[in-house]
């Protein structure tokens, strides 16, 4: 801590935010914070009902219930602060508040690009070897491909901000953005960042990019694998595998632009960083619960028992 506050004059960022009509700024804060409490419900709500209900006790639910983890808490470590900042005329955020930002970005947006991956295999084993599914995804490799995905985010991250909390920031301190993010927050170092800047590019942009696109041939595989064995299966496959495909491409989409073409313009930047951090979170529950009939089954039985337990008392 003490090497980024000796090497840096800088000890705060302001933000721009969204925009700098009050009356605009006051229908964010409402807007955004109806959108969060919508985010943590859903979330929570999916969460609850898989470890509650004895039907969800199975892999996909497992890995789903984790994914909405992931979406709360990527949501909750920008929404809030943006949310309050809405009502301040002054948008200000302390450096080491704007590094935590950053890191807590990276580690859950890596962590829940490597859960998607894991999810795309379980869908796989699941429809192309269902004879074996049980067997293959047992407990042990359930929880060690939730324990991969926290180290592949923490490595991610760890990556990137070993070398940013490093740089020095004698000023300006204004950031373009809703949030702190590398893309922006690098561009005000009084140092030369090109080599981190490209770091950043392959490390996020370019490697998301790549999981996209070998996520979408493992889907193209599982469809084509069912088609051959049984035309009446596709479309139960593709029924199962729409959400993941939708899930994975509102949550890659961004991501890539973001990273990947970083210059691409501050509005267009700004939209997209909303997009990734408050509506894929409010989306993802959404799209599975409206998709799946099991889930929505679940959570019609966990309101039933949350009313009869009311009327008891």
């Amino acid at each position: 801590m003490d090497l980024l506050n000796n090497r840096s004059s800088v000890s705060e960022f302001i933000m721009l935010g969204l925009s700098s009509s009050q009356e605009i700024q006051i229908l964010f804060f409402a807007i955004f914070f109806l959108v969060y409490v919508a985010i943590i419900v859903g979330n929570l709500l999916i969460v609850i009902s898989v470890i509650v209900d004895n039907h969800l006790h199975s892999p996909m639910y497992f890995f789903l219930a984790n994914l909405s983890f992931f979406d709360l808490c990527l949501s909750s470590a920008t929404t809030p602060k943006m949310v309050t900042d809405f009502l301040r005329e002054y948008k200000t955020i302390s450096l080491w508040g704007c590094m935590a930002q950053m890191f807590l970005l990276h580690f859950l947006g890596g962590s829940e690009m490597t859960l998607l991956i894991v999810m795309a295999v379980d869908r796989y084993i699941a429809i192309c070897k269902p004879l074996h599914y049980t067997s293959i995804m047992n407990r042990q490799v359930l929880v060690g491909s939730v324990l991969l995905s926290w180290a592949v985010g923490f490595v991610h991250t760890m990556s990137q901000m070993v070398f940013t909390i490093t740089l020095p920031f004698c000023g300006p301190n204004i950031v373009d953005d809703i949030f702190c993010d590398l893309p922006r927050v690098l561009k005000l170092a009084c140092t030369e960042t090109y080599i981190l800047e490209l770091l950043v590019t392959v490390d996020s942009g370019l490697l998301s990019f790549i999981c996209f696109i070998l996520l979408l041939i493992s889907y193209t595989v599982i469809l084509v694998t069912v088609r051959r064995r049984s035309s009446g299966g596709l479309s139960k496959a593709l029924s199962t595998l729409s959400a993941h495909i939708t899930v994975v491409t509102l949550f890659f989409g961004p991501i890539i632009f973001i990273y990947a073409w970083p210059s691409s313009g501050f509005s267009v930047d700004k939209f997209l960083s909303v997009f990734y951090s408050i509506i894929t979170p409010l989306l993802n529950p959404i799209i599975y619960t409206l998709r799946n009939q099991e889930m929505k089954a679940a959570i019609s039985r966990l309101r039933t028992k949350h009313i009869l337990r009311i009327n008891w008392y």
